[in-house]
């Protein structure tokens, strides 16, 4: 096929829905299951999964459950008013949601595509609910690939001098365009503490499994000199404790002493993107809660 028959792929829509989801946590005591079940039957909701965690040690409830509505069901902002009155009865922190809608995510990438074609590929094809409005990097290469799937690109060099400047153009961006996730796919720059704050409990970051063992250039190279036999990838929510973030998904891969540091790289970046898209799922589907340094994630 010749370069002028390509064309760029038309994003799949995702099929439309009339299911909300409620996340919740709160201290553990009894009473939490049938005060929650109640009030959404009683608004015409009928439960199609139902998630919970009773956790011992922090003492601390989680739940998640995904419902039908029906006529009889008020509008999400009227419900949510209505839920306020049994959230506070717990003490419990909630969000609910619409499954239709789908999050706002932006993307930051460096020099490696990896992550971000696997990303696009999901949302175009319908595997990934959720909208892109805007690339970030600080490096022009891959804006080819964001022209590619018809989205904004936006290079925004950093230095040690302008990072506050930088900074302070992506958190304007995270405005302009109302975005609930920022999703770091390979970005090799460190955020400042101020902007892991501004940023709290809505960006994720992934890295490979050799940290902290393996750090600075060549990890791969460091690894196989090692002689290691797995490889691997950790998806984690952004702090300002570098790559210590709390946990959403991690996955691993054998391998032996006939992998060459190709064949690590290659399995290392295909280890990176798979765990990375289930994270992003997981959270913008809501599965995702923090219980202090952890994460619950009802899969």
């Amino acid at each position: 096929m010749s370069e002028s028959n390509l064309t760029a792929p038309q994003r799949t829509a995702a099929p439309a829905s009339d299911e909300i989801v409620v996340s919740l946590s709160c201290v553990d005591r009894p009473g939490i299951v049938r005060a929650v079940v109640d009030f959404f039957y009683r608004h015409g909701c009928d439960i199609v999964e139902s998630n919970q965690f009773g956790d011992t040690g922090s003492g601390q409830f989680f739940m998640r459950v995904q419902m039908r509505t029906s006529e009889q069901t008020p509008a999400l902002a009227d419900l949510d008013d209505a839920f306020a009155d049994v959230a506070a009865e717990f003490g419990m922190d909630y969000r609910l949601a619409e499954i239709s809608r789908p999050m706002r995510v932006l993307i930051m990438v460096s020099k490696f595509d990896h992550c971000l074609q696997d990303l696009l590929y999901r949302w175009s094809s319908g595997l990934l609910p959720i909208d892109i409005p805007v690339i970030v990097s600080n490096h022009p290469d891959l804006e080819p690939i964001a022209a590619w799937y018809g989205i904004e690109f936006v290079h925004i060099p950093v230095t040690r001098e302008t990072k506050p400047e930088a900074e302070a153009a992506l958190l304007e961006l995270v405005d302009r365009h109302d975005v609930d996730l920022v999703v770091l796919a390979r970005y090799m720059q460190i955020l400042s503490s101020e902007l892991c704050k501004e940023l709290d409990g809505r960006a994720i970051n992934i890295h490979h499994s050799f940290l902290p063992s393996f750090k600075g250039a060549n990890p791969y190279r460091q690894a196989h000199d090692r002689g290691v036999k797995l490889v691997g990838a950790t998806a984690h929510y952004v702090t300002s404790d570098l790559d210590e973030g709390p946990i959403i998904e991690q996955n691993v891969a054998r391998v032996d002493h006939q992998a060459s540091v190709q064949d690590l790289v290659a399995l290392g970046r295909d280890t990176e993107a798979h765990t990375l898209a289930r994270a992003v799922l997981w959270h913008v589907q809501h599965r995702v809660l923090l219980n202090g340094h952890r994460t619950i994630v009802f899969r």
